[in-house]
């Protein structure tokens, strides 16, 4: 065997006692020397052989975890996380936590973790959202850092067994949380670093037992890297100060124990080893200390805020909360030690609560602590390399697994499968270890070996396996409930994978599941409330909404709730507003629930965007900009508030305003679809020429975040016309109509343009198209009219074009008069006087019927009946105002996009954004601006002039 064999001679526990009776044996320092000759000169260099297996055998576990998706946690932390977008300033991802949540905010995790942001955030750069490559470098850091776990091996066990232990870590099912689930990766790059600061502090002891001061400078920056990554890296600092102790300066308990003793006795002094340790010692404590403020002042000395379903216990009285954390250590070893049950959710009832010292889990725990005591008192009283293999061993499992344990603070875990990861590390050193022992026996090397490889396959098959549970939420959870069906959280996660199938039926199913496992669970409420909802069912979603919020704490006058209610379950309060406010007979009520809310967090700027939503639809604009303004101090840097802020300006007609915070959204958001397509509208309808370039460049922008948006197209039409770009404006408004063949203002202005710029032939199978679908589309009736009147001669055409018209609206001036010059054109005069006489009673002011009515009357004096009227093609009058202007109607979005909430405090209904949507629709435009004026105007000098044409036809020129 080339394990780490003494060369000196051995040590007994007889010698331990004492050092001054011993007069022939060498020096303390000549000890030390011996006991820890060489260790970092005995660590073997890892092969290419070594590295290539080992690579091997991750990829044969791993390779399929590339087709699995993002679920879980991974929605909040990549899907959802604005941190990842090249947009977001990289400063950020150092004032947020985890996930994408400011460290100032109280519903922060209060996870720092901004390098592995970081590397989703390359991931983000080179493949967006695409979970492949974010799951290929997991299995790449995980191949990584068996290879460096491989070289820490090799410090404690000899090569076989170093394999073995890097193997068996390499491949056990504990580990596909981490490698397999995108989050994990906080777990893989801070155990290269926690490694890599190890590796480099065993290198700190020079010749004569000298100081080396650059791989503890060094160990010092890769345990800051470490803690970036994930909090868990400064628990290195710990195994290295064991390390100096008991390994390189070869103490063991009692021998430390009589070196001391002797010192304040007075007997002896302090060895110059023992000086040179405690330097060292002081310098890793004081460096820790500095990152554990620096951490403190990050999180601003506030822990995160955990419900009583995250961790039961954490909230149980004594001794209840003792017990229970207590068990939750033997059985994390139990996953350890047999990984055949593997569930990626251990919170709410999973484990149920011990309340009594005769619960026999007890029993599990009092073997775990013997069987644990043992171990420590053989690794630290005896010498030898068996017993500091075992005490590293016993330090890798514990030290980085007391952040996780619940024991000194609470977690927002039960059980978390990934924090196992650099735990499992001493384990797989301590079961290489015990097979090395094991094997050196004849009769048991043969059997030895077919178990290890026995074991070593299946974990590797299980491995495999477990793999395909993370390729969907649904897969995820489903697998879970065959864990374990005591978890509310788990049934209301399968009803959101179906929810998101928009298989309501079934998700209903699970969520009421979930209300029954756990009855007092607000969020599974909630969860039936929303589903009810989307099924149409308001009655049932307001009674499970009512249900949720009587689990709320009443409201009490001057009480702080921030600590006791977690976020997400006062989103109850907007789910329900957001129902009742559908009846406008109840928006008071609405607006009671949503102040309510505010009244238990003033800080609740979710509250604030929803009031002032419905502060508008209740026409209140001036209290929606003061939501709003309130919104906006709490969080500056949103741009979908910055753009319902311009929503609520344009209401209370303030367009410059409104363009400004159109403009102050963009800044922050340049591809922000809304604001870039309502602030290209507001700079069309301010008839300000300069600003056309700019709003076509937003509308380019917004069709190409929405290349299936008609809207864009044909906005990008109508600023063409405006400025006489016929064929682009043709180009533009094909398009439209190509994506919404029922676009109404399309198709008319496309027929518009057609006829003015004499292509009326062409413009006519275009009204036909938008007469089929709108049959009483009153403008593109008169202009087919006038154009079947002056084009095609088709005067009966034209005729029922005008009845038509008149059918629906007996008062329209307009084609009431194109009537009339169409009975001229069949030569009843008489008929196309009382038509005339008619108009002018709806139009008396119109001084061109009056001249027309005298024309006609006129004619009939001359004819006095005998003989008809001679007169050419008669011509109706044109479209007055025959350009519809642009219409922008802004509504308030009553039913926001759906957000994937796997937590059971869900606020599904409830967008993030809460974005007011402002789209180019096909309706007429209650007001006109000044530019359009004019342009009715310039197209009633137009229609004048043709009605000219008309006198002159009646007067017989």
């Amino acid at each position: 065997m080339l394990g780490w064999r003494e060369k000196g001679p051995q040590y007994s526990p007889v010698w331990m006692l004492s050092l001054s009776w011993l007069p022939k044996m060498p020096s303390y320092e000549s000890v030390s020397q011996i006991l820890s000759t060489s260790v970092v000169d005995r660590m073997a260099d890892i092969n290419l052989k070594e590295i290539a297996l080992i690579v091997g055998v991750v990829t044969a576990c791993y390779w399929n975890s590339l087709f699995c998706g993002f679920v879980f946690d991974d929605v909040s932390a990549i899907l959802d996380n604005k941190d990842l977008h090249p947009s977001t300033p990289l400063k950020t991802l150092f004032q947020n936590d985890f996930w994408g949540t400011p460290m100032s905010e109280e519903r922060s995790h209060k996870s720092y973790r901004p390098l592995t942001v970081l590397t989703f955030r390359l991931n983000y750069l080179f493949s967006e959202l695409k979970p492949m490559s974010y799951h290929l470098l997991n299995t790449i850091f995980h191949a990584v850092v068996s290879v460096i776990f491989l070289k820490v091996c090799k410090l404690f066990l000899d090569n076989r067994s170093s394999m073995i232990a890097s193997l068996l870590f390499a491949v056990h099912p504990i580990h596909t949380e981490a490698v397999t689930g995108v989050v994990g990766r906080a777990e893989l790059l801070s155990s290269i670093f926690f490694l890599a600061a190890f590796l480099s502090y065993t290198k700190s002891k020079g010749p004569n037992n000298s100081i080396v001061w650059t791989p503890i400078a060094l160990t010092v920056v890769l345990v800051a890297i470490a803690t970036l990554c994930k909090e868990q890296g400064i628990t290195v600092v710990g195994i290295c100060c064991v390390y100096e102790v008991f390994i390189a300066q070869g103490y063991t308990l009692p021998l430390l124990w009589t070196t001391v003793g002797q010192f304040f006795r007075g007997k002896s002094s302090i060895p110059f080893s023992m000086l040179q340790t405690l330097i060292k010692l002081i310098v890793l404590m004081f460096s820790t200390l500095l990152l554990v403020v620096i951490r403190v002042q990050v999180i601003q000395s506030q822990l995160p805020v955990f419900t009583r379903f995250d961790n039961p216990a954490a909230v149980s009285p004594t001794p209840t909360r003792q017990l229970t954390f207590n068990y939750l250590l033997p059985l994390n070893a139990w996953l350890l030690l047999n990984p055949s049950e593997l569930c990626c959710d251990w919170t709410m009832g999973t484990i149920p609560l011990i309340e009594s010292f005769l619960d026999i889990r007890n029993l599990a725990t009092f073997t775990f602590f013997c069987f644990l005591g043992a171990l420590g008192v053989f690794s630290l009283r005896y010498p030898g390399d068996s017993s500091k293999t075992v005490l590293m061993a016993l330090c890798l499992m514990a030290l980085p697994f007391i952040p996780a344990s619940n024991l000194f603070f609470p977690v927002g875990f039960v059980v978390a499968e990934r924090v196992l990861y650099v735990p499992s590390m001493g384990f797989c050193i301590l079961v290489a270890h015990g097979w090395q022992k094991i094997s050196n026996k004849s009769v048991l090397k043969k059997l030895s070996w077919v178990c290890l490889s026995m074991v070593i396959f299946t974990h590797a098959l299980k491995t495999l396996h477990r793999n395909w549970d993370w390729e969907s939420e649904y897969t995820l959870f489903m697998s879970a409930l065959k864990v374990n069906k005591n978890n509310a959280k788990l049934w209301n996660n399968v009803g959101h994978a179906l929810e998101n199938e928009k298989n309501f039926e079934r998700a209903l199913k699970y969520f009421l599941q979930a209300t029954h496992v756990q009855p007092d669970d607000i969020g599974a409420h909630m969860n039936v409330g929303r589903t009810y909802k989307n099924l149409n069912r308001t009655k049932e979603a307001e009674e499970s909404y009512m249900m949720a919020k009587s689990l709320m704490p009443q409201i009490i006058p001057g009480k702080k709730y921030a600590a006791r209610i977690a976020p997400n379950h006062l989103n109850v309060y907007i789910n329900l507003a957001n129902l009742i406010r559908a009846n406008e007979s109840r928006l008071e009520e609405a607006d009671q629930l949503y102040r309510q809310a505010i009244s238990m967090r003033p800080d609740f700027k979710q509250a604030y965007i929803s009031r002032g939503e419905l502060l508008l639809k209740m026409n209140k604009p001036l209290k929606a900009k003061e939501a709003y303004l309130k919104a906006l101090e709490l969080d500056r840097n949103n741009a979908d508030l910055w753009y319902n802020l311009a929503i609520v300006h344009i209401e209370l007609k303030e367009p410059n305003e409104a363009l400004k915070n159109f403009n102050h959204a963009l800044e922050l958001n340049p591809k922000h679809k809304l604001a870039l397509f309502n602030s290209a509208i507001l700079m069309q309808e301010s008839g300000e020429v300069k600003l056309r370039p700019e709003a076509r460049k937003r509308l380019l922008s917004y069709i190409n975040e929405e290349p299936q948006d008609a809207n864009g197209y044909f906005n990008l039409g109508m600023l063409a016309m405006d400025d006489k770009k016929d064929s682009e404006a043709e180009m533009w408004m094909k398009k439209a109509i190509k994506l919404q063949a029922d676009f109404r203002s399309a198709l008319f202005n496309l027929a518009l343009l057609y006829s003015q710029t004499a292509k009326e032939l062409m413009a006519l199978p275009i009204l036909e198209e938008l007469l089929r679908h709108y049959p009483d589309h009153i403008k593109g009736l008169i202009l087919k009219g006038d154009i079947l009147m002056n084009q095609k001669k088709d005067i009966l055409g034209a005729k029922k074009c005008f009845e038509k018209i008149l059918e629906m609206d007996p008062s329209n001036v307009q084609g009431k008069h194109n009537l009339c010059v169409v009975y001229f054109e069949e030569k009843d005069l008489l008929k196309a006087e009382r038509c005339l006489v008619e108009t002018l009673a709806l139009a008396p002011h119109e001084e061109y019927i009056q001249r027309h009515l005298n024309i006609v009357r006129d004619k009939i004096s001359s004819s006095g009946f005998a003989e008809q009227p001679v007169s050419p093609a008669g011509k109706t009058s044109g479209v007055e105002g025959d350009k519809i202007p642009n219409e922008n109607v802004k509504e308030v979005r009553s039913e926001p996009r759906p957000t994937q909430i796997i937590k059971p405090s869900d606020n599904k209904s409830q967008s993030k954004s809460n974005k007011l949507l402002g789209k180019n629709t096909d309706k007429e435009t209650p007001h006109k601006t000044t530019k359009e004026i004019k342009e009715i105007e310039k197209k009633r000098v137009a229609a004048l002039k043709r009605l000219e044409e008309i006198e002159r036809i009646l007067n017989g020129e």
